[in-house]
């Protein structure tokens, strides 16, 4: 099903420029979940800063295409592509070394009520969600640590704020990497990295596009009004929010003017928290 909730707002998703001013010539960033959705996003945006990028995903026909794009582009930065299942922990942590910048990205969803739910997709939920991104922050901390700079930013969701019926994996998961970023956050105050959250709405990705199947069985509606009744219900702004935006805001967070800013959620909800 196509979603097409109207048309995308005029910014850096109809521009094409970034509107951040952000310069990470030198700096090696990792982005996991790369391959698609907000995580090509924000590999090309921080590229485009100048960043050598290093991008995680377990999709590697996906990743040949996002360094196409960034080769397309003529973006300052490098794109590589790292093909990696973030289920291996150990290898996780072991991608981390010598990044400055670390986007945890990556993430899946499956909507099921409680008694319905599977325990071992519980259980890779968890893993890739809240357990790899321990595990990556722990391997980046020693390189951030040596050179007094680090920028850490958690993909999270307002799922990590609100909870949603059918979707206790993800929240559970979200409302810990909260928490893993809190912690980071007043640990590595003292060695110059921050540690925040970007906590988007409803994002026009494949992610996204997937559960609404999922949504209509578990409300019992068509799937023509998952958007409108499910998903954009508590939204003030009656739009999915791009992928561009979010990237936006995790460049922001990676500025000197963002310096001050550590320990924090930045929502990006169209209102949705205001209630």
């Amino acid at each position: 099903m196509t979603m097409n909730p109207g048309p995308a707002p005029h910014s850096v998703t109809s521009t094409g420029k970034p509107s951040v001013s952000l310069d990470l010539g030198g700096r090696t960033a990792l982005v996991t979940g790369a391959a698609g959705g907000i995580g090509r996003a924000c590999a090309l945006r921080l590229a485009a800063a100048g960043a050598e990028v290093r991008a995680v995903d377990r999709d590697a026909a996906g990743l040949d295409g996002l360094v196409d794009r960034a080769r397309g582009l003529g973006l300052a930065g490098v794109v590589e592509p790292f093909v990696l299942d973030l289920t291996d922990l150990d290898a996780a942590e072991a991608a981390a070394a010598g990044a400055d910048v670390l986007v945890n990205n990556a993430g899946l969803q499956l909507v099921r009520p409680i008694e319905e739910f599977p325990p071992d997709v519980f259980h890779t939920v968890l893993t890739v969600m809240l357990e790899a991104p321990f595990r990556l922050i722990r391997g980046a901390l020693p390189r951030m640590y040596a050179k007094e700079w680090g920028r850490i930013v958690n993909l999270s969701s307002v799922h990590g704020l609100r909870a949603s019926p059918f979707k206790s994996a993800y929240v559970a998961a979200k409302h810990g990497l909260e928490g893993l970023s809190k912690t980071a956050a007043l640990e590595g105050a003292a060695h110059g990295v921050t540690s925040n959250c970007v906590n988007p709405g409803y994002v026009r990705t494949p992610l996204v596009e997937k559960q609404i199947a999922d949504q209509a069985a578990a409300h019992g509606i068509p799937e023509e009004r998952v958007l409108t009744e499910v998903l954009l219900k508590d939204s003030a702004l009656k739009r999915l929010i791009e992928p561009e935006e979010v990237a936006e805001a995790v460049a922001y967070l990676c500025t000197p003017q963002a310096s001050f800013v550590t320990g924090a959620s930045l929502v990006l909800d169209g209102g949705w928290t205001a209630h």
